[in-house]
């Protein structure tokens, strides 16, 4: 792969490792409340279910990083299509900036996967 592939699968999987961090240990605090505009009462009421997303999200930079480690496209190209179905599904049902968080970097890194 080249550097380009790798830089951007990379950004994708640090991306998804923050998130998780976010929704798994952050939610509830000012700093998660914060970014994803939520009460304190909503947080409370919806930490369990974000900290169950977080842990998905560390799968997919998990498997980024498996990817990396292996120098795989296959693996690679794999976790990065999850990655867009997850940021495309998000944008649709959740907040349509998921797509440019998400997806986008995504789709970036696996046509640099594909063709670099």
């Amino acid at each position: 792969m080249s550097i380009v592939a790798i830089v951007l699968t990379a950004l994708v999987a640090l991306l998804h490792a923050g998130f998780l961090v976010l929704e798994m240990f952050l939610w509830t605090t000012p700093f998660g409340r914060r970014t994803f505009r939520l009460s304190e009462e909503k947080a409370r009421e919806t930490a369990v279910l974000a900290a169950n997303q977080g842990l998905y999200n560390g799968f997919l930079a998990a498997g980024l990083a498996w990817g990396l480690l292996l120098q795989d496209r296959a693996i690679c190209l794999f976790f990065l299509g999850c990655v867009v179905v997850a940021g495309v599904f998000g944008a649709a049902t959740v907040k349509r900036s998921i797509l440019f968080v998400q997806a986008v970097p995504a789709i970036f890194a696996a046509v640099a996967v594909h063709y670099f």
